[in-house]
Order: structure tokens, then C-alpha cells, then sequence
């Protein structure tokens, strides 16, 4: 007995331990399989939803210890104040008994030793005498398996997490030592990444697709245009004349089957979906785990995660990056199989909070991985999450600067300042209240990437799989648009593109944006100004649109070109009947202007002329053509302006969420992608612009797992109820 309780302490202390079973008598099978507890990831399963078990298992609110609510010192005698459940003898969980006469399971005690928190968390008192004070355990190089699939234990004391070899009986266990997976030391250089199996990615399809499209639907993209006006005076000329370019991508095989078939959204159809031929993924995940994500942000980041690693496919990879006071990678780029994903589900669950915010060491370590990988899937993206400022490289630099140089916290790699090229879109989640939006949003805009504000807790999930929803579905690769005058005395003004480069060449004849990656049925709009010459005739030829792109899955150049734009010319001037899709992308443009002079008025502390300068532009907004006839967009700008106001009502409202909601709006507008923000993923919200269906798909998935898992509904419960209350203005 003795010799197995030394074991149990042992998996304990480096945080193996998965659970106890309810039988420690010693005549047991020597050979019984004990069934691995699920982890927060892996409850995302649905094949775990309906199926029986009769595992024991330990309540997700004790992970790590997660504590929803808090517990009196009375209760805590019969209740674990760490995990909120009962403590029972002989129920199957060691417990410990502290010097202050508070008890607790000795699993859920032993992580927060274990990560310095030698205080009682009831009490406050502090112990002299900590559990798992033995000898430091030193590691044997080599021998850790990383195949974590269905192993059977010889101990029927425990089951664990890894494949570690257990001390020999005979043997002094301070003598024998174990080395905790994914604390190994890390490579100089990340050239490790699992081989690319790309054979079947053109071959697989699912049953239930048949190749229906004709070679015009098969195209990647569709170009039209639209003149402000159909017909102007021969005999004017006209500066600043605008011309809209739309642009759509083709749907992917997912939403195309989706349409054909008008199949129902449920979880066995949607995987099935998911088997379609579309370009892969290298993924990195810079995570925060710093002291404040301790609790329930670190459970709902790892059930986020979960989500994540189970929609992936077997020809993406991933890996993980986990940063605080410095950061490690958990893993090397590995592809999602079933046994790559086990070893990620397993990873994420391992994870604890604790130390500080170093942002830049985090993002320098997922780009390495980026720089140094041997191969190389069509797409490629980092995702970051913080809740905190960075305290390292930005408010530990020493400068008095006012406005902080975030390109400090970038690699080059990242902020495309080397000649190299070679730059990776950073997609950054600021995480509750505390997170330096400005940060956040400069990382993300200087790489191409998005800025998401999960300003509610529940909703990261569904955050993560809005983004993922369109990272899975790219259909086109390094756009160019280029705009040529037609016209010989027709020259360019502006091309109007948000935060796309833009540059006008040859004395204002063409014009070029970078677009860069298009996920499935996304779109795009670019306002071309230029200057309409006086002519006679019956009609002027203005551009030519000309799109040139790669096809992520086939690697090959195409080359779309428009018709020519033309307008009428007349005698005499008439009423002028302006294009509703015009307007409609002014409206949406001038309105991003707004946003950025109230944030910059804001940032000023004149909140009351931030305020004014978003109600003057709702009345202007109130009497376009477009907003007159009911537009969508223009409505839903209207209701984000409006919240913008709201949420402008004080300082601390301001610096609490106002800021981060109207960085992630700017970010959305100026990229014309989907970004989270408030409710914007809640279905009946307005500002649900740029979401593309692959995205609703992905949100439609994750909101389902959160539906269909019963601990899923006991630990966003409390979190929910939050969504039903008025927010403080």
C-alpha cells in the first residue's frame, strides 16, 4: 500500500493524474485498463455525448482549479473548496487534511502546490507543511513516447495521461526519475514539423457530393462594377467620378454541397462536410496563460481549444504556443490525426496559470515555428489570446514614449519588413476587460491579421470558430487587383481599399490593391476614383478590372478579367439617379472614418466629442439613398454606431470596452472580414457583417457541442445569464 500511495504522489505532483478509481484494494487485476478520463477538450466530442460510461470521472469545474463560486469554512468539510464537489472516504479521490483543519481532494490541492500557491483557500492561511515536498525530479533523456492512444496501465492504482515508465518496485523512486511530457527542452530550431500527406486531399470527397458546377460556376472569383451614375453630360468633365469593384469568391465545396443538398445542421452531416477537398492549414496558437487566466478563462480556453483541435483536419497541423513570463512550445507542427490530436488534446489539458504577460516572446516563438518548418500546407495563420498588457517588451521597455511602438513585439516575419516577403496574418483575441486593445489591434493590423473582442467569457469558443470556420475554407491565394484606364485622358484619384495596400502607377493610368487570401463566398468592395474627361459620343470606356490570384489547392496562376466600365454621355444633364451600391459602400466607408476620429477623440478624453462626431455621422448615415431604402449594411452600421456611443457613456466604460469594441469594428471594416465583438456572433444581432457561410457553419458546430455536452452546460451556466443582463453604461 505504501508503495502505491509514493506512486500516487509522484503522477500528483507533475500533474498526470487523470482520476482514482473507486477500489484501492490490492488484490485488483495486475493488468486492468483503466479508461482515461476526458479533458475539457475532449468532451467537445460528440461520440462522448450519447455514450454511456461507467468511468468515474472528476467534475470539469475542478480542472486546474477552476472555481465558479466560492464556499465557508463550514462547507469545506464536506466539500473540495477547490472543485466544489463532495469529499467522501473511501468515494475513490485521496484527500488531504492541511494544518488548518481545511481539507480538500488531494488531486485538485496538489496542482495549486505544485504551481506555488502555498496559502489555504479558505482560510488564507499559510502552511508550513505542503503536500508533494519531496526531492526535485530530474529527467532521463528519451523516454517519452509520444503515441498517447488507448495504453493500458499496470498499476490499477491510476490511470495517466502519458506513457512514462514507473518506478521498479525494488528500486529507490529517488533514484528513478520521470519527465513530465511537453516540458522537454525545445530544439534551437523547429525544423521538427510532422510530414505533409497530401495524396488524398484531392481524392477525398464526401458521398454526398456529386461534381454538378459547370465551368463558369467552377471559376474562383466573379468580378462586377458599378458607376455612381449609368449616364453623364458629354460635355462636363467630372473629377472624383467613383466606381465600385465587387468582388466574390466562389463558394467551396462545404457550402456548395450544403446548398445543393439543403442538408440539416447537425453534427454527423457537418462532419461529414468536412471531408471535402479544401487547401490545409499550418496553424500556431500563441495562448496566454499568465496568473490572470487562472480559473474559469483557462477551462473555457481549453474547451475553446478542444473545439479547435477536434474540427481540424488530418491534413492540417498544429502546434502550440504557450507564453507567460516567457513562453514554450507544448508541441511541433503535427497534423490532426487521431493520434495527432489525442497528443494536442492532452497538451492544452496540461496547461496551468501562472506569471506574467510577455506577448512578444510568445509571438517571436510562433513565428520561428513558421520560419523554421521544413514543409510547408498552402495556408498558414497565427492565432493570438492574452486578457493582460504586456509587461515585458511595451510597459517594461523603459521608454517614456506616450504611444508605445508595437512593432517591437512583431518578427519580422510577421510585420513584412524583411525582403524576404514572407509575412504570416496574425488573428488577435483580446480576452475580457483587462487586455491592451491598442496592442492587440496594432498586432493584427500590421500583420494582415483580424482583432476579435471576447468582451463575454462564454462566447471565446464561438469566437475561435468563427475564425477557423474561414481559415478552413480558402479558395484563393495572393489576389491582385489591378484597375486600368481605358480612356486616354481618364487618370486615377484614389483607390479606396481600407487597410489593403493600395499604389497608383503609371501617371495615375493603373492602379494595384493587395488582397491577398479569400475565404469561401467572401466579398469584397473597392471605391476607384477617378477623373471623367469631357467627350463627345454616345459613351466614354472608363476601366478595365483584372484579377490575378493562386489556387491554393493546385498552386496554379489565374488570370479573371471584367468588361470594360462605360458610361452613357448625354446632351443635356437630367436627374441623376445615384447606384444604391454605391452609396451603400460610401455609407460603409466614411462610416469606418467616423469610428477612427471618435476613437482618436476618445483616446483624447473628449468622450463627449467622440460621441457627437458618431451622432452627426448617424444623421448624415439617415439620409443616403441607401439607408432610406432600408439597406441591411446601412442598418446594422446604424445599430454599431450607436453601440459605439453607448459604450463612450464614461471612462470606465470606455476604457473597459468602448476601446476594444471599436478597434474590433475598425478591424472588420478595414479588412472586410468577420470579427467577433459584443454579440456579434449571436445570430439575432445586427452586426453580423462580412460573416461568410463557412463561418455560420463552424458557429452553428460550436454551438451545438456547447448545447449538446452536459458539463458544457454546467460550466457556462453562471457565465450565460450574463448575456440576458442590461450592461452597465
Amino acid at each position: 500500500m505504501a508503495s502505491k500511495w509514493k506512486k500516487a504522489k509522484v503522477a500528483l505532483g507533475l500533474n498526470l493524474c487523470m482520476f482514482v478509481p473507486r477500489t484501492l484494494d490490492d488484490d485488483s487485476p495486475p493488468h486492468t485498463v483503466v479508461s482515461e478520463r476526458l479533458s475539457d477538450a475532449a468532451l467537445l466530442s460528440p461520440a462522448s455525448w450519447n455514450t454511456s460510461s461507467s468511468r468515474p470521472t472528476t467534475p470539469l469545474s475542478s480542472f486546474h482549479g477552476l472555481k465558479l463560486s466560492k464556499s465557508s469554512s463550514k462547507s469545506s468539510k464536506q466539500t473540495c473548496s477547490i472543485c466544489l464537489t463532495k469529499m467522501k472516504q473511501g468515494s475513490g479521490h485521496a484527500i488531504f487534511t492541511a494544518e488548518c483543519s481545511h481539507s480538500f481532494h488531494f488531486h485538485c490541492i496538489a496542482s495549486n502546490v505544485k504551481h506555488g500557491n502555498q496559502i489555504c483557500p479558505v482560510c488564507r492561511a499559510k502552511w508550513k507543511e505542503i503536500p508533494l515536498s519531496g526531492p526535485s525530479l530530474d529527467p532521463i533523456p528519451g523516454r517519452v513516447s509520444p503515441s498517447p492512444i488507448n495504453w493500458p496501465q499496470n498499476d490499477a492504482l491510476m490511470a495517466v495521461v502519458h506513457r512514462l515508465p514507473l518506478p521498479h518496485p525494488h528500486r529507490d523512486l529517488n533514484r528513478r526519475h520521470v519527465v513530465p511530457l511537453y516540458q522537454a527542452s525545445e530544439p534551437g530550431i523547429f525544423d521538427d514539423d510532422e510530414s505533409l500527406n497530401h495524396q488524398n486531399v484531392f481524392s477525398e470527397r464526401s458521398p454526398c457530393i456529386e461534381n454538378t458546377e459547370d465551368t463558369e460556376a467552377a471559376r474562383a472569383i466573379e468580378i462586377k462594377t458599378f458607376p455612381e451614375v449609368s449616364a453623364a453630360p458629354g460635355s462636363k468633365t467630372h473629377s472624383n467620378f467613383t466606381v465600385l469593384v465587387h468582388l466574390k469568391a466562389a463558394a467551396s465545396a462545404d457550402t456548395a454541397a450544403v446548398k445543393r443538398q439543403n442538408l440539416s445542421r447537425n453534427q454527423a452531416n457537418l462532419a461529414q462536410i468536412s471531408q471535402t477537398p479544401r487547401a490545409p492549414v499550418d496553424l500556431v496558437t500563441v495562448l496566454d496563460v499568465s496568473g490572470s487566466m487562472a480559473g474559469t478563462k483557462l477551462a473555457l480556453l481549453k474547451r475553446a481549444m478542444g473545439f479547435v483541435i477536434q474540427n481540424l483536419g488530418s491534413n492540417d497541423r498544429l502546434s502550440v504556443i504557450a507564453f507567460s513570463s516567457t513562453a514554450r512550445r507544448l508541441f511541433p507542427l503535427c497534423r490532426m490525426t487521431d493520434s495527432g490530436r489525442q497528443q494536442a488534446l492532452q497538451a492544452v489539458n496540461s496547461l496551468v496559470a501562472n506569471g506574467g504577460t510577455n506577448i512578444a516572446e510568445g509571438l517571436r516563438k510562433g513565428a520561428k515555428i513558421m520560419e523554421d518548418r521544413k514543409e510547408k500546407n498552402p495556408v498558414a495563420s497565427i492565432i493570438l489570446l492574452s486578457d493582460g498588457q504586456d509587461n515585458y517588451t511595451v510597459n517594461g521597455s523603459g521608454t517614456n514614449q506616450p504611444q508605445p511602438n508595437y512593432q517591437f513585439l512583431l518578427p519580422t516575419s510577421i510585420s513584412g519588413d524583411d525582403s524576404s516577403g514572407f509575412q504570416i496574418p496574425v488573428h488577435a483575441f483580446g480576452f475580457g476587460a483587462d487586455h491592451d486593445a491598442s496592442l492587440m489591434h496594432s498586432i493584427s493590423e500590421i500583420s494582415g491579421g483580424t482583432f476579435s473582442f471576447i468582451e463575454t467569457e462564454a462566447v471565446l469558443q464561438d469566437a475561435f470558430a468563427q475564425c477557423i470556420g474561414g481559415l478552413l475554407s480558402v479558395v484563393v491565394q495572393e489576389l491582385q487587383v489591378g484597375i486600368e484606364c481605358i480612356h486616354p485622358n481618364l487618370s486615377l484619384v484614389s483607390l479606396k481599399a481600407g487597410s489593403y495596400p493600395t499604389r497608383v502607377v503609371a501617371d495615375g493610368r493603373k492602379g494595384l490593391i493587395e488582397v491577398g487570401d479569400l475565404y469561401a463566398d467572401e466579398e469584397r468592395d473597392f471605391l476607384v476614383s477617378v477623373n471623367v474627361p469631357a467627350a463627345s459620343g454616345n459613351e466614354t470606356s472608363l476601366i478595365k478590372v483584372k484579377c490575378v490570384y493562386k489556387d491554393p489547392l493546385t498552386q496554379e496562376t489565374a488570370t479573371i478579367e471584367s468588361e470594360e466600365v462605360k458610361i452613357k454621355r448625354t446632351e443635356m444633364s437630367g436627374q441623376v439617379v445615384m447606384s444604391l451600391e454605391v452609396d451603400r459602400q460610401r455609407n460603409r466607408l466614411q462610416a469606418a472614418e467616423a469610428m477612427a476620429q471618435a476613437r482618436v477623440a476618445a483616446e483624447r478624453g473628449d468622450l463627449s466629442g467622440a460621441i457627437l462626431i458618431l451622432e452627426n455621422f448617424r444623421k448624415m448615415l439617415s439620409e443616403t439613398v441607401s439607408a432610406k431604402s432600408n439597406d441591411r449594411l446601412c442598418v446594422a452600421l446604424d445599430a454599431e454606431l450607436k453601440e459605439m456611443q453607448e459604450r463612450m457613456a464614461s471612462r470606465h466604460v470606455y476604457e473597459a470596452s468602448g476601446r476594444a469594441y471599436i478597434l474590433s469594428g475598425l478591424s472588420s471594416h478595414s479588412w472586410q472580414r468577420a470579427t467577433a465583438r459584443g454579440d456579434s456572433t449571436d445570430r439575432s444581432s445586427l452586426v453580423q457583417a462580412y460573416q461568410t457561410p463557412s463561418m455560420a457553419e463552424m458557429l452553428t458546430r460550436s454551438q451545438a457541442t456547447l448545447l449538446g455536452s452536459p458539463s458544457g452546460q454546467r460550466l457556462l451556466q453562471p457565465l450565460l445569464s450574463v448575456r440576458s443582463q442590461p450592461r452597465p453604461r
